[in-house]
């Protein structure tokens, strides 16, 4: 190591291929030459293991030593010219590390956009042709005969990639020593930035130093240039009728410079007709509500607020008085909501009220828009934050409010590594920004509700709607009644009817189903086996559009077969109801009605969310049919009827929040009806009629459905009266995943006999979950209530760490999941 001012730079770099056994922060020396410019989140390159293989980490932090270490490897080469990350995110991913139970990388990945990953390759390449043969193996002169033999790079990647082959792998490294051989590290980026080719006069001309003769063209070109200074080549190419061989010839003269112009790829789009905040006028409600919120943002300390609204009440109103009051105290905010279909909608808005101020964050982006967008984000260049759960990690700073909508979603969980919670990670957000986290919904999660009630968080709420409209009459039809009295139509004659006369009068309806495809469920009649698929034992769904079975777990599709593929008979019986087939069935029942479906099968491309939804506000279909997507937030003024097909299965999943997300959804897209100046009603088909939460859902009664759910949690102890850590293990053999369970709890057992635990523990399980296979791996749980508290983490990493030292379950996959989903 060089000496650097009397001290030795040392970083702490994560590895970015570290498992979470042996992931850790290790020790690099850092070389003059890099120490200067080397800051805290930029991405280096180190040699790593035994073998002192590269590989590519994140400085997490430095600090200096007076004395030069020798056992301490350098670092090899910084990837970055600047850090991805500011302070608040490297704060944030030490908050996921010690929460999430995911790697230090895992938790980089996160914060840092895919598009600015790189992917690391080494490569071969024959650097002596002068070679003494008779120093060579007859292995390593079959590989040097193929290096000059070889036609490109790609064939040489491709023939000698020695994964799994150690024999090739020594036989390179010998050639490699002989300095017959070299290794060349190439570094690339998933996504590279965006640029337009400019023109510029050059220096020596404007200087008047240089004398040359120009063609008309060439004159026209420079007086271009004169007046506007630069232009992209391809403008002046439009603006003087002139070609890029002759913008060549003069950059070759010396006349003009040609270079490169980073420009950001649009995610926003066209911001069409501007409107002003202050035209937005809240109602008494509304107005005490921003009031009391402005209050605790002005007071400049974390804290949390709960907007508490039915339906159709205005929250986003309140909202963007929020957003706009923030903005003019010179902080910024960011705007969250779960899904990605409710961005349109609510960027349309922001759009024409804020103008360029604002910046978007979802999957449906390309890699490169997110790439550009994280980069105006970071700038500066943008304010405000609008986005689904992944938007939370913005580099955005000075941040005077979080606002997310409809907080009580699922969507806001992570289900993959890292599992974090929107709400959790905005917490740590406000606790470092100063400032508050407005939760809203008129449904929102029991825990949320409760905290308020209990003074954790401060509670507003709009119990009428804007402008005084009614709330939508909600009527709930039995489907067993329909049955005995000859209906076997997917639709009730009540729902029928209505729709009929809605269609009659020019208004929109909307109708949903929480299951895609056109049959759920094919079984055999002789041998009373289903069609299932091969990888996940789950029965596969008919989709009729392309005439194939689809599994929705894993992806696997089949064609469609008239034989049992178990004992070979004709006789297959298909139940289940997807939306297709209600496509059919509304076809057939109303063949003039345009019908629009919106579910996963028809917005698969990127703009098919806005442009459906602008299309159905727009008039130009009568009926939108569709899954959960469509069920809240939207606002569509000449929606008058909403009709729910079926929900009973979604009260009967096996998870403890399956009442709350039914009571949830029934509510909200019931309240998509009626939100103009006509009313509305909505209709809830079911086989149980009599089951207490629809009867709520349908009185829009959040209140008296709340001191009935919370009272059946206390009852059983589920959150908000503990946390629930859910330990999922996988693997191609159940005898693993089986044996892998019950090695976990046995050391959680032996963990807690041989430790003063002051946390609260009861375990269930382990046994099945409730999809036991799925893509070919068997899957088993073990679900822990306890207290998310230090030292109950502090046991689940070293259960973790053990369990990964464990070579006998190697095949085995494992995870640990706070307050997750239970219900799969």
């Amino acid at each position: 190591m060089v000496r650097l001012r009397g001290v030795f730079t040392v970083a702490k770099v994560a590895i970015s291929r570290a498992s979470y056994s042996f992931d850790a922060l290790y020790s690099y020396s850092v070389p003059e030459e890099l120490a200067a410019n080397l800051t805290i989140g930029m991405r280096v390159l180190v040699p790593f293991g035994k073998g002192n293989k590269k590989a590519v980490g994140f400085v997490a932090r430095t600090y200096t030593e007076a004395e030069y270490n020798e056992k301490l490897k350098p670092v090899i080469s910084v990837i970055d010219s600047e850090s991805l990350v500011t302070d608040e995110m490297m704060k944030i991913i030490f908050w996921l590390k010690e929460n999430t139970f995911c790697t230090y990388f895992d938790a980089f990945k996160s914060v840092v956009p895919t598009g600015f990953s790189y992917n690391f390759s080494e490569h071969y390449s024959l650097v002596n042709t002068f070679i003494d043969e008779d120093e060579l193996s007859d292995d390593e002169k079959n590989i040097i005969d193929f290096l000059r033999c070889a036609k490109n790079q790609r064939e040489i990647d491709s023939f000698l990639d020695v994964k799994g082959d150690p024999k090739k792998k020594n036989i390179l490294d010998s050639l490699v020593d002989k300095g017959f051989v070299e290794i060349s590290d190439q570094l690339k980026r998933k996504v590279g930035d965006e640029s337009v080719s400019m023109v510029r006069l050059a220096e020596n001309y404007l200087s008047g130093s240089l004398q040359v003769s120009l063609t008309p063209k060439q004159t026209l070109v420079v007086k271009l240039l004169e007046e506007s200074g630069c232009a992209s080549v391809k403008e002046v190419c439009y603006m003087t009728n002139c070609t890029s061989s002759i913008l060549k010839r003069l950059e070759d003269k010396g006349v003009i410079k040609q270079y490169k112009y980073e420009v950001l790829r649009d995610a926003i789009g066209k911001l069409g007709d501007r409107q002003s905040p202050d035209d937005i006028h809240l109602n008494e409600e509304q107005t005490k509500a921003y009031g009391g919120i402005m209050e605790l943002v002005k007071a400049e300390k974390p804290s949390g607020a709960l907007l508490y609204g039915v339906t159709g009440s205005g929250k986003t109103s309140v909202f963007i008085k929020l957003i706009d009051s923030v903005l003019k105290m010179g902080k910024t905010a960011v705007m969250l909501v779960p899904e990605i279909s409710l961005t349109p909608q609510m960027l349309g808005k922001f759009k024409s009220l804020f103008g360029d101020k604002i910046a978007v964050m979802h999957s449906s982006l390309s890699l490169g828009q997110r790439t550009d967008e994280f980069k105006r984000i970071k700038n500066g260049e943008a304010r405000i934050v609008i986005g689904t759960r992944s938007a939370i990690f913005s580099p955005i700073s000075n941040v005077g409010i979080i606002i997310m909508d409809e907080e009580g979603e699922p969507s806001y969980k992570s289900d993959s590594t890292p599992r974090y919670h929107a709400r959790d990670v905005a917490i740590q957000r406000c606790g470092h920004n100063n400032c508050v986290l407005l939760m809203a919904s008129a449904t929102p999660s029991l825990e949320s509700f409760y905290y308020a009630q209990k003074g954790r968080f401060h509670l507003f709420e709009l119990k009428k709607r804007f402008s005084d409209v009614p709330l939508p009459a909600v009527e709930i039809v039995d489907m067993q009644q329909e049955a005995a009295e000859g209906n076997d139509s997917l639709l009730s004659r009540t729902l029928s009817d209505k729709l009929g006369e809605t269609l009659k009068k020019g208004e929109q309806a909307i109708l949903l189903l929480n299951r895609r495809g056109y049959t759920t469920y094919i079984s055999c009649v002789e041998c009373r086996q289903p069609v299932a698929c091969p990888n996940c034992n789950i029965p596969l769904t008919y989709h009729k559009k392309n005439d194939r079975y689809m599994c929705h777990y894993c992806g696997y599709t089949m064609d469609n077969i008239e034989k049992c593929p178990h004992c070979g008979s004709q006789k297959l019986k298909s139940s289940g109801v997807g939306t297709q087939r209600v496509e059919d069935e509304i076809a057939r029942l109303f063949p003039e009605a345009r019908l629009l479906r919106m579910d996963a099968d028809t917005t698969s491309s990127r703009y098919s969310y806005e442009e459906n939804f602008k299309a159905f506000e727009n008039g130009e279909y009568d009926i939108m049919l569709g899954t959960q997507m469509i069920a809240k937030g939207l606002n569509f003024p000449n929606v008058t009827l909403v009709g729910v097909i079926s929900l009973d299965k979604a009260l009967f999943t096996g998870d403890f929040r399956s009442y709350e997300r039914t009571f949830s959804l029934l509510t909200q897209v019931a309240g998509r009806s009626g939100r103009g100046d006509k009313p509305g009603a909505a209709y809830i088909q079911t086989f149980v009629p009599d089951h207490y939460v629809l009867n709520l859902a349908a009185e829009q009664n959040y209140d008296e459905f709340f001191n009935e759910e919370i009272a059946l949690r206390k009852s059983l102890t589920y959150p908000p009266f503990c946390d629930i850590c859910v330990i999922g293990f996988s693997a191609p053999l159940e005898s693993k995943a089986i044996g892998a369970s019950r090695w976990v709890t046995e050391r959680i057992g032996r963990y807690v006999s041989q430790n003063k635990v002051n946390f609260p523990l009861r375990a269930l399980g382990p046994a099945p979950c409730t999809f036991e296979m799925i893509n070919n791996r068997y899957r088993y749980r073990l679900i822990l209530k306890t207290r998310n508290t230090a030292d109950f983490r502090e046991m689940i990493k070293y259960v973790l760490g053990e369990f990964y030292k464990n070579r006998d379950y190697q095949s085995v996959r494992i995870y640990a999941d706070i307050n997750g989903d239970i219900g799969l």
